[in-house]
């Protein structure tokens, strides 16, 4: 399930939801003021690996259809 980020557009407040693909047509709800609009934010994915080498600990195929 994608996380989604969003914030309140009545009290500011940022929320994250694990979203399922059922529910990502529905609109969220600011658990603190219970307001219905709230916007999706853009939010950035990191990956942190323990190799000193700068290998990827889960590999990527350049072409998209490698078997891993």
């Amino acid at each position: 399930m994608p996380l989604y980020e969003y914030q309140c557009e009545q009290c500011g407040n940022r929320l994250e939801r694990l979203v399922s693909l059922r529910e990502a047509a529905r609109r969220a709800k600011c658990p603190k003021c219970g307001s219905r609009s709230v916007r999706k934010l853009m939010s950035s994915f990191a990956s942190v690996s323990s190799k000193s080498d700068g290998a990827s600990e889960y590999p990527t195929c350049a072409t998209g259809t490698c078997d891993l």
